[in-house]
C-alpha cells in the first residue's frame, strides 16, 4: 500500500472542508482532543516552570553548600530503625571538628530553631508585635554558608559568641514589622522576655514562593541561645566548600572528621545524613516525575473523549458519503486508497485540535508561570508530543471507520439514498 501525495493532500482538504461546513460539529469533535493537548502543555508548562523555580531558590542558598543532619529531610520517624533511634544528634563539637580538620571547607555554621506552639514566639519593641518569629542560634559562619548580606549593622562575632551576649540580628520582614521607619541598630527589643540588642538587619532574601526563609528569624550567639534553650539540643549544620570544584573533597573530609568525632566503626554505616544542595535539586526532580504522570494519567480522559469524538464523526462522514465511496470503487479505487483518504481525514481533523490545544496550553501555562512568579518554561518536547498524540489519537480512532469505509460493497454504495 503506497500512500501518494495527491491522496494526502485531497484527504486533508476533505476534511478542512468537512470542519468549515459543519463548524459546531467539528468544534465539538476536536473539542477532547484540543482540552486534552492544552491540559498536557499547560501542566508541562507549570511543572517545569515550578522546578526551575524550586532550584533557583535552592541555588540562592549557595550551589557549594554541604547540609549535615541526624536524619535525611523526608525521613518518617516512625519508621525508623533500632540503629536509628540511637543515632545521637549533631553537636556544636563536631561542627568544631569539621572547622579543625577540613582544609577545603570554607565555613561551618551549627543552626538551632525554636518554635513556641500554640502561643508562638513573642518579640515586641514598645507596643509592636513580630508575627511569630522564629529564634535561631548559629555561628558568624552563617553569612559565609547561606549567602546571605546585611542591610544595616553587623552579624554575630565571635566576641557575642565567647560572652554570650545578649545580641541579635533581625530578619528584613521581622525589622520592618518592629521599627516601621526607625533605624533598629542599637535598639532594644524583647524576645520571649529576654531583653536583647539589635546589632544588624539582614538584607531582604526573595523567594519564589514567598517564602519568609531568613526574614522573620531573630538570630542569637549559639552559646545565648543555648544558655535560653539548654534542653534542645538538636543542630543542624551548614557547610561550605571553598568552591564548587571542591565539593567532592569537603564532602569527602566532612565524612571522615564526623566517623571519627562519633567513633563509627569502620565496617558501619554512617550515623548522620550529608546532603548537598544537588541532592535537594535530584529530590524536586523525582517528585517532577510524579507530576508529570499525574498530570499525563488526568489530561488523557480528554484524549479518550477526543477520540471517540472523532470515530463519531468519522462514522457519520462514512455513512453521509457512502455514495461518493461507491462511486470512487465504480472508477477503479482500491481498498487502500479509501482506507488512507478517511484516516487522512482523522488525523487532520485530531491534529488541527492539537494544534488548537498546544496554542491554549503555552498561552495558559505562560500566564499562570507569569502570576505565580516562576520561570516561563516551554518545552519544545511536550509540544512536539502533544502534536504527536493528538495524530496518533485521530489515527487510532480512524482505523474502524476507515476500514468500514474501505469494505462498502461498491454496488450497495451506490444504490444509497
Amino acid at each position: 500500500m503506497i500512500l501518494t501525495w495527491v491522496e494526502v493532500k485531497e484527504g486533508i482538504i476533505l476534511a478542512l472542508a468537512s470542519l468549515k461546513a459543519n463548524k459546531l460539529r467539528s468544534g465539538l469533535t476536536i473539542l477532547g482532543v484540543m482540552v486534552g493537548v492544552g491540559s498536557v502543555i499547560a501542566m508541562a508548562s507549570i511543572v517545569d516552570g515550578l522546578d526551575g523555580a524550586v532550584k533557583e531558590d535552592i541555588d540562592a542558598q549557595g550551589v557549594n553548600t554541604i547540609i549535615v543532619d541526624r536524619f535525611p529531610p523526608n525521613t518518617n520517624y516512625h519508621d525508623l530503625s533500632k540503629e536509628e533511634r540511637k543515632r545521637p544528634y549533631m553537636e556544636v563539637g563536631e561542627a568544631m571538628a569539621i572547622r579543625g580538620n577540613c582544609p577545603h571547607v570554607d565555613g561551618v555554621a551549627p543552626m538551632n530553631h525554636w518554635w513556641q506552639f500554640p502561643e508562638g514566639n513573642e518579640v515586641k519593641y514598645m507596643n509592636r508585635k513580630g508575627n511569630n518569629p522564629a529564634i535561631m542560634g548559629t555561628w558568624p559562619d552563617f553569612m559565609k554558608v547561606k549567602n546571605a548580606s546585611m542591610e544595616a549593622g553587623r552579624f554575630i562575632s565571635d566576641l557575642d559568641l565567647q560572652f554570650r551576649r545578649t545580641v541579635c540580628v533581625l530578619g528584613n520582614d521581622l525589622a520592618r514589622a518592629l521599627f516601621e521607619e526607625e533605624d533598629p541598630v542599637g535598639a532594644e527589643i524583647r524576645v520571649n522576655n529576654n531583653r536583647f540588642e539589635v546589632v544588624g538587619v539582614l538584607a531582604k532574601q526573595e523567594s519564589n514562593f514567598n517564602q519568609e526563609r531568613d526574614n522573620n528569624k531573630v538570630i542569637l550567639p549559639l552559646t545565648t541561645y543555648e544558655k535560653i534553650h539548654p534542653w534542645d539540643e538538636a543542630l543542624t549544620l551548614w557547610v561550605r566548600s571553598n568552591d564548587i570544584e571542591s565539593m567532592e573533597l569537603a564532602i569527602e573530609e566532612v565524612i571522615s572528621a564526623l566517623r571519627i568525632h562519633r567513633r563509627v566503626a569502620f565496617n558501619e554505616p554512617n550515623n548522620f545524613y550529608l546532603g548537598t544542595q544537588e541532592s535537594q535539586k535530584e529530590m524536586v526532580e523525582d517528585i517532577t516525575k510524579w507530576l508529570y504522570l499525574a498530570a499525563i494519567i488526568i489530561t488523557s480522559v480528554g484524549l479518550m473523549v477526543g477520540g471517540i469524538g472523532v470515530m463519531n464523526i468519522m462514522l457519520v462522514s462514512v455513512t453521509e458519503r457512502t455514495r461518493e465511496i461507491g462511486v470512487r470503487k465504480a472508477i477503479g479505487a482500491k481498498r487502500s486508497n479509501i482506507l488512507m483518504q478517511f484516516l487522512t481525514e482523522a488525523t487532520t481533523l485530531s491534529g488541527t485540535g492539537g494544534v488548537i490545544g498546544i496554542a491554549f496550553g503555552v498561552l495558559i501555562g505562560m500566564g499562570i508561570n507569569v502570576w505565580a512568579g516562576f520561570p516561563l518554561s516551554i518545552s519544545l518536547f511536550w509540544v512536539v508530543l502533544g502534536f504527536v498524540v493528538a495524530v496518533s489519537v485521530g489515527l487510532i480512532s480512524g482505523v474502524y471507520p476507515a476500514m468500514k469505509a474501505a469494505r462498502l460493497d461498491p454496488i450497495e454504495a451506490l444504490r444509497y439514498e
